[in-house]
């Protein structure tokens, strides 16, 4: 599981373009409130090696899936949710995660962790306010 800015990342696939080569089905992961995007861990030395290859060959479009062995159950399955057309969702659930965290560090009385994750969901109640006011 990875965090970002307060947030739990998101597992997806999109395409990344590395110089003039677009990699497609890479694994990802990706913040729902900064919009923050990374390669999956368990994939990005994969990712490197094939990019810079393609890249070196001209290959103008790639598709990672065809040169990764592991599947998509395996490298998402320490992601916290998966990515979903409904962005309000993703941050809702977010937003829940960390409420339930908050419970956790006011048990255990851990104050740095409560003030953090206060920050976490100042952040996200920004967002979800912002998503709901594009709708």
């Amino acid at each position: 599981m990875s965090f970002c800015c307060g947030a739990s990342m998101i597992g997806t696939k999109g395409t990344l373009t590395h110089y003039r080569t677009q990699v497609h089905n890479v694994p990802l992961l990706h913040c729902p409130v900064c919009q923050r995007i990374e390669v999956h861990y368990k994939v990005e030395s994969e990712y490197e090696i094939l990019a810079e290859y393609a890249h070196g060959d001209g290959e103008s479009e790639i598709d990672f899936q065809d040169y990764i062995l592991e599947d998509d159950e395996e490298i998402f399955a320490n992601c916290v949710s998966l990515d979903s057309d409904n962005k309000t969702e993703s941050v809702r659930n977010q937003i829940d995660l960390s409420l339930d965290l908050l419970g956790v560090a006011k048990q255990i009385g851990d104050k740095r962790w409560q003030l953090d994750l206060k920050r976490r969901l100042a952040v996200m109640s920004q967002k979800l306010e912002q998503l709901q006011h594009q709708k």
